[in-house]
């Protein structure tokens, strides 16, 4: 529903940018998979939310800068050195700090956002390597696109096996009752959808403008507005080893972004 909003704006902004670009992808097949990545990527991200702290999530989520240095190695050629390497164990250990994995309490939700980090490395790389001409904006409208086609299919399929996904409804996010949208929920979506229009094209335009290492370290203040409205909206307090698992994740990070 967010993307059904957003859609309309996108395309209007399109146009806006120049008639004579069209909202069709050079590469059409690269951007419908790296769009289609990026809604795995959300969705496994948002299941895990209900089950883990927000700040964990957000920790856990931001080691995708160690994932776009190992693949940017793997898959590009690019020589990582050892401020890469240096930034990879860093986060590591901060994941584990982060998770304290302990075989009779761990929650495998936890898993989901590094789940998320790894798709958003990948997408990352395609962006880089066969979606490196596409219009930002272009590329965000076939994210919101992919959203929409996938969500219609997940609706119409779970109405073809509505009997078989309800003995299996053990996630209220993703396999939970239907509940009619009234104006709250309408208002939401909307406040959602401005959301993902400022923040997809904001996130263009700096990347755009400015250093890559320096946009991408201030990007990292998502952890830290995490923790503040898991207090503030959720009353979720990280204890100190979490704290500091999740000062090592974002001190790799910025290793590696700054090693670029």
């Amino acid at each position: 529903m967010r993307s059904v909003i957003a859609t309309p704006f996108l395309v209007y902004f399109v146009r806006i940018q120049s008639c004579a670009v069209s909202i069709m992808p050079k590469q059409l097949g690269w951007t419908v998979l790296r769009s289609l990545i990026l809604v795995f990527m959300w969705l496994a991200y948002y299941l895990a939310l209900p089950r883990i702290p927000l700040s964990i999530a957000a920790a856990s989520f931001y080691t995708l800068p160690l994932f776009i240095t190992l693949f940017a190695a793997l898959f590009i050629g690019d020589r990582v050195g050892w401020k890469g390497w240096l930034a990879v164990i860093l986060g590591f250990i901060g994941v584990i700090l982060v998770l304290q994995p302990q075989a009779d309490e761990f929650n495998t939700y936890a898993l989901l956002p590094i789940v998320s980090a790894i798709c958003y490395a990948l997408a990352m790389i395609l962006t880089r390597t066969k979606c490196q001409s596409e219009k930002p904006l272009v590329l965000s409208l076939w994210l919101n696109l992919s959203f929409i086609g996938v969500g219609t299919l997940a609706i119409l399929t779970i109405q073809v096996w509505q009997p078989a996904v309800s003995t299996m409804a053990g996630n209220p996010f993703l396999l939970g009752e239907w509940v009619p949208m009234w104006i709250d929920e309408w208002r939401a979506m909307a406040i959602l959808a401005i959301a993902i229009i400022i923040g997809s094209v904001g996130a263009a335009i700096a990347y755009q403008s400015g250093q890559s290492s320096i946009i991408a370290t201030f990007d990292f203040a998502y952890v830290a507005f995490a923790v503040v409205w898991g207090v503030l909206l959720f009353d979720e307090a990280p204890d100190s080893i979490t704290i500091i698992g999740m000062l090592l994740i974002v001190g790799g990070g910025v290793i590696a972004v700054r090693n670029k």
